[in-house]
Order: structure tokens, then C-alpha cells, then sequence
């Protein structure tokens, strides 16, 4: 009970998370998984490595995976700008960085998000989302970090 109690209250306070642009839409991650904003720089190409890794970078002397964020998620490819940057998540020991088109702000959701499988018909790509949270009119789609990572449902 004191569970539910402690949801309410996170409910009630809202969920901060990073929003940051893919093309045309505004997607976030919770800002606890969020360790860093990074502007672009030179990412070496690992061979065989699936086609959504970008390559690693070199963070602070330790080597970050680095995934192209709108590839893992089937989104159209788009040329990197001055805007480009590199979102370093974390989720228990795994570090990596992703790339998106612009980060934008960090927002408070204050309502439930919304079960992506209603608003998208249980399309394939709902697995890589959490929800759909609602900002003041602006909708934020929310990733699950765990699914996009590939990760095991007991690692979080």
C-alpha cells in the first residue's frame, strides 16, 4: 500500500524528463536515466556491429556505444546539424549515447501518460515506447529506454 501511496505522490508531483527532437516529433526519457548532453563529435565505426550503432566515443578515457536513435526506431534518415546531440543514458552498469536531432528542454508530465498501444493501434514500434505524455498541448512520447536498449526485463 505504501507503494501505491508513493506512485500517487510521483503522479501528483509529475515525471521530469528530457525531451528532445526526432525529425518532426518531440520524444523524452526520464531524467533519471539521463547523464549527460554532449554536442556532436567524431564516432568511430565498429565492423559488424548491428545498423542502428553509430560506433563509440571516447568519454572521458572509457568507451561509450553511441545508437542512432532514429534508425533503431525506423525513422527516416536525416542529415546531423549544429543541433545534433548526443543524450549519454544510463541504465543500471550500461552507458550509451544516443543520437538525436536537438534535445529541447527538460519538462514536468504531470498526468499519466498514455498507453502507446491505444493511440497507435499495437503497431510493431510500441515497444520502444512507454506512453504518451501530454505538456501544455505539446504531446511527448516517451521511450522505453529498456526495450531500445535491448535489455532483459530483470536489468533495471
Amino acid at each position: 500500500m505504501a507503494n501505491e501511496e508513493t506512485k500517487n505522490e510521483q503522479m501528483q508531483e509529475g515525471i521530469q524528463v528530457v525531451a528532445f527532437k526526432l525529425l518532426n516529433e518531440e520524444y523524452g526519457v526520464s531524467i533519471l536515466n539521463v547523464q549527460e548532453i554532449r554536442n556532436l563529435t567524431d564516432i568511430t565505426r565498429v565492423p559488424f556491429a548491428q545498423g542502428y550503432i553509430k560506433g563509440v566515443i571516447n568519454l572521458r578515457g572509457s568507451v561509450l556505444p553511441v545508437i542512432d536513435l532514429k534508425k533503431r526506431l525506423g525513422l527516416a534518415d536525416a542529415p546531423y546539424t549544429d543541433d545534433t546531440r548526443i543524450v549519454t543514458v544510463t541504465i543500471g552498469d550500461l552507458h550509451v549515447g544516443m543520437l538525436v536531432d536537438a534535445v529541447t528542454e527538460v519538462l514536468t508530465i504531470n498526468s499519466k501518460p498514455v498507453d502507446p498501444k491505444k493511440a497507435i493501434n499495437g503497431k510493431e514500434i510500441t515497444k520502444y515506447l512507454s506512453g504518451i505524455g501530454n505538456v501544455d498541448g505539446r504531446l511527448i512520447i516517451m521511450l522505453n529506454l529498456q526495450e531500445i536498449l535491448e535489455l532483459p526485463k530483470d536489468n533495471k
